[in-house]
Order: C-alpha cells, then sequence, then structure tokens
C-alpha cells in the first residue's frame, strides 16, 4: 500500500471537488481500487503505485486546467477522466489551440471539445455542404454557429442565414399572436442563444438590422438563391423531402452549408416522411458533401443527458427488438 499526496493550494478546492463532493464522488467511481480522501487543500491516494499513477496524472491535468480557467464544469471533469487518449489530453491542456472556433464577447474562446466536433469542423473546412446527424446535447448546431461566425469574422462570406423548420407551427404560423418576429422567434430560440454566445449584443444587433444575420423559417427560404453566405439548416429532421431538396437547391456560389438533425426526435405527422434519412442516403457518395454523426459521447450538457439517452436507447431497442435506433 502506497500513499500519494497531492496540493491543490494553487486552485480552489470547491471547484476541484464540487459541490457536496460531486466531482470528488466521480473521482473515486473511476478509481475504485484507491482510497481517496481529501483533506482542506490536499488530496491523499492511497493504493498500488500502479493504480495510483494514473490517478495522479489526471488530477494534475485537471489542476492544470483550474489554474488557466478557474472553474471547470462537472461533465468537463467527467470528460476529461473517462479520456484515455491524446486528443483528450491535448484539449484539455489546450496545446491544441486550433480547437478554438471563435472568442466571443469577453473574450471567451468557443472551442469544439469533443472528437467528432473536431472532425465536424475540419469537415466543414474542406467541403461545401456538411450533414452532422446525433442525438440532443452532442453540440451539434452550437458547433455549426461557431464554424459561421468564424467564417463571417474571417470575411470568407459576406452573411449568415440560420433557418429551422418551424413544425410546430405548421409553417403556416398565421394563428399565432404577434407580428411575424414574435411568431417565429421561440422556435429560432436556440439559434439567438448559440449567437449570444459568440457576438457582443450590440453588434449582434446590428448585424440582424443590417440582415448580415438572418433568422427565419425553413418556408421562407423557397425562391431565394443563398450567395457569399454560410447558412445552416437546424432540426432538418422536421423537413420533409420536398423542403430538404428545395433548401440544398438554395445554395448559391461561394456558399457553405451545415443540416443538423436527430433522426430520434422527428415531430412531423405520421403521413409525412422526414427528408433527412433520405437526403444523407442519396448524398452519401458525392464529392464536396461530407457526413458526421455524433454520439452520446459528444453530449456537452449536463453529465446526467448521456446516461438518459443510453437508457432512453435501451428502452427503445426492448420495445423495437427488430428496429434498432440509429
Amino acid at each position: 500500500m502506497t500513499d500519494a499526496i497531492i496540493n491543490l493550494e494553487t486552485v480552489n478546492p470547491i471547484e476541484f471537488f464540487g459541490v457536496n463532493n460531486g466531482k470528488l464522488d466521480l473521482l473515486k467511481k473511476k478509481f475504485p481500487l484507491l482510497k481517496i480522501l481529501s483533506r482542506g487543500t490536499q488530496i491523499k491516494l492511497s493504493g498500488a503505485p500502479e493504480h495510483i499513477e494514473p490517478a495522479r496524472e489526471k488530477i494534475e491535468l485537471i489542476v492544470n486546467y483550474l489554474e488557466r480557467n478557474g472553474h471547470m464544469s462537472e461533465n468537463y471533469f467527467e470528460q476529461v477522466l473517462g479520456g484515455d487518449d491524446a486528443e483528450i489530453v491535448d484539449h484539455f491542456t489546450e496545446r491544441n489551440p486550433s480547437d478554438v472556433l471563435v472568442f466571443g464577447p469577453n473574450g471567451k474562446s468557443v472551442r469544439a471539445r469533443t472528437a467528432n466536433q473536431k472532425k465536424l469542423a475540419v469537415e466543414a473546412d474542406k467541403n461545401d455542404i456538411v450533414f452532422a446527424i446525433g442525438p440532443a446535447g452532442t453540440g451539434k448546431t452550437y458547433t455549426a454557429v461557431a464554424l459561421a461566425v468564424r467564417a463571417l469574422k474571417n470575411k470568407q462570406v459576406k452573411k449568415i442565414i440560420l433557418t429551422r423548420p418551424a413544425v410546430e407551427a405548421g409553417e403556416s404560423l398565421g394563428f399565432l399572436p404577434g407580428d411575424l418576429k414574435e411568431k417565429i422567434d421561440p422556435y429560432l430560440r436556440p439559434l439567438y442563444d448559440a449567437l449570444d454566445d459568440m457576438i457582443p449584443a450590440d453588434k449582434l444587433g446590428y448585424y440582424m438590422t443590417t440582415r448580415t444575420i438572418e433568422i427565419a423559417p425553413l418556408a421562407y427560404m423557397r425562391g431565394r438563391t443563398l450567395d457569399n453566405a454560410f447558412i445552416i439548416l437546424d432540426e432538418a429532421q422536421n423537413s420533409t423531402e420536398l423542403q430538404l431538396k428545395m433548401f440544398l437547391t438554395r445554395i448559391g456560389a461561394n456558399a457553405k452549408a451545415i443540416i443538423t438533425g436527430d433522426m430520434t426526435q422527428v415531430d412531423l405527422p405520421r403521413n409525412q416522411r422526414s427528408g433527412l434519412a433520405t437526403a444523407v442516403r442519396i448524398l452519401k457518395n458525392i464529392d464536396g458533401i461530407a457526413h458526421i454523426e455524433l454520439d452520446e459521447e459528444d453530449v456537452v450538457r449536463h453529465r446526467l443527458v448521456k446516461h438518459i439517452l443510453r437508457a432512453y436507447t435501451k428502452e427503445h431497442e426492448r420495445e423495437n427488438p427488430e428496429k434498432k435506433q440509429p
């Protein structure tokens, strides 16, 4: 039995141990063969040397991150504990600055956090159209918006167009109260939230007023030609085959498009087929079109979201053994 003492004097112990020792509990679950105790600004590891060393490396990695950033969410904490490859280490030690997609207000860095998010960024640079498919919380929309903002800031495009099907309002929107903006805002709010993280409020207001950044329902794309633009179609699983074909044929010269969707959350009426699955299938081998599949390992929301997704997947497969969930 060997003991090792690690000092946490350079970081806030509450940030390391978590509220009600939530992060410490995650550390203990990761290394069940060790006895791990917290003592003020120290952490004590007791166990076999071959078990202590990997734990020490993870703890030092977390401490280095906290020294630079001051805070690490439980989700980040769990990711760094679970990551054993060099790519994860590079991310948390910030030795890979290319992960930063854009700098937001007050110097906040928006970065690709997972391997598949990084792959999405790479493929978006190389291809004009990218399909990003995956469950909720995997950062599809957020990463796509960050790439669009980066392209605008670098003057690679002249405008950003963000769209999604307003399926809950039947696309007509007529029966909802208020003017057009008030009718569609509830369905486009996730896109506004992402932009708020990346562009100062006054500048974002200017971009919206000058239509440099445009947010609109998918139905309003009909008849347009979108040149010199970075276009994002979000929640594409709720578009019909005709709508998705219409969207894809709007793309003009010097334009890029990212289409995001989650095939497990289709809200279309039962008699309408989602156009996303068809598009992914028939456009699979076209040069210039890339396909990225994100999964539960890419979830960047609360750490429990990953476990929730797994539980629902298992339940779906139990009820439908002949039909595996994508």
